[in-house]
């Protein structure tokens, strides 16, 4: 784990836990990836700094599930493995019986005990994808739908704010990955969020998306641009202090004559408000770092409760961009925007939907998973072996 990340990382973790009865800690990638481990600060290096106890969760639907398992155990160090107070098995199709001799030789094998089989469970689906890695290439096609398109370039981030989106059948969503041309029956191409904006601006260049988008705009399609998307569409992104790497600017798509500036401030609240140009509600959330301004913020996209206004719009609404993440989860907003492109919009109730499933899933863990043991676990002193019940 290195130094500085580490202390991060901890000091992070120690204030959630000096707050909050229990700390769940998810791993990133997978806690066999040995030739990671010295540097690692998201698997067992953090569960060694820490002394708490591991769960290793298998995938069964990839296949392989008892290789997985009990190669994990085989190639970790003694005091990581030490750490590891049980297994789980998840995404299990078809009759659980079939599978215990699987369990109780994974168990065995390991000297892990199970702490549980977790049937697949369908409606997973209707809730946010966990990373980009999980995204659609596209929805299931069918009919004359509107084609709505979401660049997915390395960096995208808040991807999850497209989830309402892939559940309207309305409309063809597709997720266009970097080296695959922008459809020419696109009737809207959306610029997401991004983690690094200038970066994800040169993969866009690279790709040829540039291009695209000008041949897009002039057969009438529509741009949005949420956050970093917002930002490369205007002439020129700013980055003085070096945030996103070596100080200096770099020039946007031009599609907006609006500029912006990297600076240290970081935006983060909800705010509300409606379209400027149509009456229409909306709320959601915004995040993000730099100072967008110029002429084309003069006729702005969003106008918020409190006044501030947000985004710029040009060419008569063909392109427009803003701010504020989250705005296709409000049900209201997303049903008119999806209106003006000519789709048919379902009743879906998106937050109350998400809640819903959300409380089911809680409900399917109960009944396939040992909570009681998990909870134990999760509150027994540390520095116990991790086989504490």
């Amino acid at each position: 784990m290195k130094p500085q990340l580490r202390a991060a990382v901890l000091e992070s973790f120690h204030h959630l836990a000096a707050d909050s009865d229990i700390v769940l800690v998810e791993g990133a990638g997978s806690a066999s990836e040995i030739n990671l481990r010295a540097g690692d600060i998201a698997n067992m290096g953090f569960a060694q700094a820490t002394q708490i106890p591991v769960v290793i969760i298998g995938d069964i639907d990839r296949g392989g599930v008892i290789a997985s398992l009990v190669g994990t155990k085989a190639v970790l160090a003694p005091d990581d493995a030490d750490l590891v107070a049980g297994f789980l098995v998840n995404k299990f199709r078809g009759d659980p019986a079939l599978f215990a001799s699987g369990m109780n030789e994974i168990a065995t094998r390991t000297e892990w005990p199970s702490l549980g089989l977790i049937p697949h469970f369908s409606d997973a689906r209707r809730l946010p994808a966990e990373d980009a890695l999980g995204l659609p290439g596209r929805s299931a096609a069918g009919g004359h739908r509107p084609k709505v398109v979401v660049l997915a370039y390395p960096r995208i981030s808040n991807f999850d704010e497209f989830d309402p989106l892939r559940l309207e059948n309305g409309i063809d969503l597709h997720f266009l990955r970097p080296g695959t041309p922008i459809p020419g029956d696109a009737a809207i191409v959306i610029l997401p969020g991004s983690k690094a904006t200038i970066a994800d601006l040169q993969a866009l260049r690279e790709t040829g998306w540039d291009i695209d988008l000008l041949a897009h705009l002039r057969r009438g399609g529509r741009v949005l641009g949420i956050c970093g998307g917002y930002q490369m569409l205007g002439r020129v992104i700013s980055d003085p202090d070096g945030r996103e790497g070596a100080p200096g600017s770099v020039a946007g798509l031009g599609l907006l004559d609006v500029e912006t500036t990297l600076t240290d401030d970081k935006a983060l609240r909800e705010v509300h408000g409606a379209l400027t140009e149509d009456p229409i509600p909306f709320h959601g959330y915004e995040m993000h770092i730099g100072r967008t301004d110029g002429p084309a913020a003069q006729t702005p996209f969003l106008t918020f409760a409190d006044g501030r206004r947000d985004g710029a719009v040009a060419r008569e609404g063909q392109i427009a961009g803003c701010y504020v993440h989250g705005l296709f989860a409000d049900d209201g907003l997303r049903a008119h925007w999806l209106g003006r492109l000519g789709a048919t919009t379902t009743e879906l109730a998106y937050e109350s939907d998400v809640e819903a499933t959300l409380d089911g899933l809680a409900a399917h863990l109960e009944r396939h998973v040992d909570i009681n043991r998990l909870l134990a676990l999760a509150t027994a002193p540390r520095g116990l072996p991790s086989t504490a019940p």
